[in-house]
């Protein structure tokens, strides 16, 4: 009998409201002194995780890998690295995780391998090989150029020529991440096999790196120019509207495939990351229903400095996509600045208030929760590609994967004191370690922990419908929710402006009509917002959640 015969979970909507926990394995914690963090190491610390109230964890890839793109190459879908350890390891974390009432996600980069993955060294050999076609190739143009413009996230062209097939390969990342040829049945098949591998070893689910990007246009049409005032002069992909080499009508039916797989593990989830340049629609449809993907993020939000009307304006265009969609919403993560630096280290706590009162599910990321600004790393530091690549346009995404600070020591207690760690711990960190924190009772840790308690307990919050306050109804820099369950409703206010803006005045008649009265709820680290009457006070920086009687 398999485990997905054994398996019963009657709660399989867990995730729909859930709170996801990304933890990057390289930077979490390093059991075995080597400076780099593996999953012995964060096995050893799920307890500080468990203690947040969250509902699950996501792993970034552990897979045998030669780290190009540190672990986003995959050599081998089924392996772990010995650098994060063995299978056995793996296994060990997801009893203890699932011990400690936390569900298990893992990543899944199945759009593109490593260069170093065998069925890449097959298909290279030559043109009638069994994986031949495994891969997206193409020959040359009669001028030896690639076949079309198509360009690399990463800079340069996405095409990398082969003497010996004499062709190019695809690859929308680094030349030595080439492109699954997913027209292929036999590779939609392989991947989905590797899916019920990782299910069968007991995963609740799994994280789809750039899910979009699993099908090609086959006739290899060129992308057409981006609108000038959309290019980021600094990275060459964006020049283009990437319309061709990405976001093809067959993913819908492939990711039905997944979702039919997953219906097979109770329980089980799926969250995608969609990147491109028109991530909402494409968010929407990916989610749309109950045949797809259960939730997905795109980088709208991540990309967020806190400002009222622009995160009025990222919910209203997801919110006309259609209700039977379901978001996962992050502010931060390994690709994107951290969040208390784009809004600001004074508006961390403000930043996940915000957060926590939105519809969909969310997604922390590791230090998010003590407040962790990004790193400043010297060019001679970074490790990202991206940054090496396109510094100093692009610093890349390094300042946001510096490792943990655990306590305020050398190395922030993620290594030994003699070993340099594979990233340098950032200074400014270590008087944020757990370990200081844990010691107040005030800090923003113990409030994140009361905050996430807060929405967890609240059913309007994790599970209820969601309506925007128009911005033309609330004061300048004032964002606004409602949030209802039935009769149940909560309204959700962010005073969003700079220390030096205006305090806003709220006529609570005029936003919540026929209320016979309302109640503040205590929000951790919030002082309490000020009534005159009926009207409503709020400081820039303050939040509020009133229930509605």
């Amino acid at each position: 009998m398999t485990l997905s015969q054994l398996r019963q979970d009657t709660q399989h909507d867990w995730w729909r409201g859930a709170t996801i926990y990304q933890i990057y394995p390289r930077s979490f914690m390093d059991a075995n002194g080597d400076g780099i963090g593996d999953l012995a190491g964060i096995t050893g610390k799920l307890e500080h995780v468990a203690s947040l109230g969250v509902d699950a964890i996501w792993l970034s890839p552990f897979f045998t890998s030669p780290m190009k793109d540190f672990g986003y190459d995959v050599a081998d879908y089924r392996g772990v690295d010995p650098m994060f350890g063995t299978l056995d390891d793996f296994r060990a974390l997801v009893d203890r995780a699932h011990a400690l009432g936390l569900r298990v996600i893992i990543d899944q980069v199945l759009s593109h391998s490593s260069d170093r993955h065998a069925w890449f060294q097959e298909s290279r050999q030559d043109r009638t090989n069994p994986k031949a076609d495994w891969y997206v190739w193409a020959d040359p143009k009669p001028d030896g150029t690639p076949p079309n413009n198509w360009m690399a996230a990463f800079s340069g062209r996405a095409w990398t020529f082969d003497a010996r097939r004499r062709q190019y390969y695809l690859h929308n990342f680094l030349p030595s991440q080439p492109d699954l040829n997913f027209h292929h049945p036999d590779v939609r098949k392989a991947q989905l096999d590797n899916l019920r591998f990782w299910l069968e070893l007991g995963v609740d689910g799994f994280r789809f790196d750039v899910v979009n990007y699993y099908f090609h246009d086959p006739a290899l049409t060129d992308n057409p120019p981006m609108p000038r005032e959309w290019v980021h002069p600094g990275n060459p992909q964006s020049y283009q509207l990437q319309r061709h080499n990405i976001e093809q009508p067959e993913n819908l039916a492939f990711l039905e495939r997944i979702r039919t797989l997953l219906d097979e593990y109770p329980g089980a989830t799926t969250v995608g990351e969609i990147a491109g340049n028109d991530q909402l629609p494409t968010m929407a449809a990916y989610t749309q229903g109950d045949k797809r993907l259960h939730m997905a993020y795109t980088f709208d939000l991540l990309d967020s400095t806190g400002d009222a009307a622009e995160l009025h304006g990222v919910l209203a265009r997801f919110g006309e996509l259609g209700d039977d969609t379901w978001p996962c919403w992050a502010l931060s993560n390994h690709d994107v600045e951290r969040s208390a630096t784009s809004w600001g280290e004074e508006r961390a706590l403000l930043a996940l208030t915000v957060l926590c009162s939105l519809r969909g599910s969310l997604c922390l990321y590791q230090g998010e929760e003590f407040g962790l600004p990004e790193a400043e790393l010297a060019y001679a530091d970074l490790q990202d590609p991206f940054g090496i690549n396109l510094w100093p346009e692009v610093k890349g995404r390094d300042g946001c994967r510096t490792p943990m600070v655990w306590e305020d020591a050398p190395n922030g207690g993620f290594c030994p004191e003699d070993v340099a760690p594979w990233l340098p711990v950032f200074e400014r960190h270590l008087p944020l370690a757990v370990t200081r924190q844990e010691a107040d009772s005030d800090s923003l840790l113990a409030r994140v922990r009361q905050l996430l308690a807060l929405r967890g307990a609240s059913e309007v919050l994790r599970q209820g419908e969601q309506q925007l306050i128009a911005p033309e109804a609330l004061p300048e820099g004032v964002f606004g929710v409602l949030r209802h369950d039935g009769e149940r409703r909560l309204l959700c206010l962010a005073h969003l402006g700079q220390a030096t803006s205006e305090r806003g005045k709220l006529g609570l008649d005029a936003l919540i009509a026929g209320a016979e009265g309302w109640s503040s709820l205590a929000l951790p680290g919030m002082a309490t917002p000020q009534l005159e009457g009926r009207q409503l006070i709020m400081e820039p920086g303050q939040a509020a959640w009133l229930s509605i009687v």
